[in-house]
């Protein structure tokens, strides 16, 4: 029997990535997952497969995160199909870099309404379901926040502001017995860094000369974490945020 049996997640931006990654392996420890996804049924159903491949339980649910009515189908859609909510994994967001003078307004409110945003609408709606007993929220946010990269102002705020968040609800969800944690990644190797070029650029080069252990992530570097996040080995542990990025700080 694994960590997670009888368990119920909800993984955000799940169809591939470290969402697919943390799907997969919250799914390999006997939760039962909800695959969000927003614009790539195709992936989220390949991950539902493999996970149902396996002996587990899956369901793909559409909905963007930065519409509040999809948030509300999310969980409800959640409710639907397994009753009840445990583990809420925050990984849906996005990312685009832009020097000072390329900022616009469309270009914050597209990182906020996703990345800041979504997220407490996700976990407002989450808290709803979880039981007596409490449960985890668990944040990815982004190694970013500490190393602050040129061209990256929006992006960086965006994933700054999850940092506080994070210690924000644990302070006030704590007395539910709901623990928010965070899970910080340095760059990791995923479709969207590769189809953005940049698992190709200059700042892949730099991440690997700067990191101690002298590469960039993949997916299954971040999903170990997570698995302890959303289990009971993480059970005192709340208002965290975990680098993990190869030592890059």
């Amino acid at each position: 029997m694994g960590k997670l049996a009888n368990q119920v997640a909800v993984v955000t931006g799940a169809s591939k990535g470290i969402g697919a990654g943390i799907a997969k392996a919250l799914a390999a420890e006997g939760a039962a997952v909800v695959v969000n996804y927003a614009s790539s049924k195709e992936g989220a159903d390949r991950v539902v497969a493999e996970i149902a491949g396996k002996g587990g339980k899956a369901v793909a649910v559409q909905a963007d995160l930065a519409k509040p009515a999809d948030v509300t189908r999310l969980f409800a859609e959640t409710k639907k199909a397994f009753g009840r909510l445990d583990i809420l994994v925050n990984n849906a967001g996005i990312y685009e870099f832009a020097p000072l003078e390329a900022i616009t307004e469309e270009h914050f409110h597209k990182h906020f309404n996703l990345n800041v945003l979504g997220v407490l609408l996700a976990a407002k709606e989450a808290v709803k379901l979880f039981g007596p007993e409490g449960g985890s929220i668990i944040n990815i946010g982004s190694g970013v926040s500490r190393i602050t990269p040129a061209t990256t102002a929006v992006y960086t705020a965006s994933k700054g502001a999850l940092d506080a968040i994070t210690g924000v609800l644990a302070k006030e969800l704590g007395p539910r017995k709901i623990r928010v944690n965070s899970i910080n990644p340095g760059m990791i190797e995923t479709e969207g860094v590769r189809g953005a070029g940049i698992s190709d650029s200059d700042f892949r080069k730099w991440v690997e000369t700067q990191a101690p252990l002298g590469r960039i992530g993949q997916t299954d570097d971040i999903s170990p974490t997570a698995v302890y996040l959303a289990s009971s080995d993480s059970k005192y542990m709340t208002g965290e945020t975990l680098l993990v990025a190869g030592g890059l700080r």
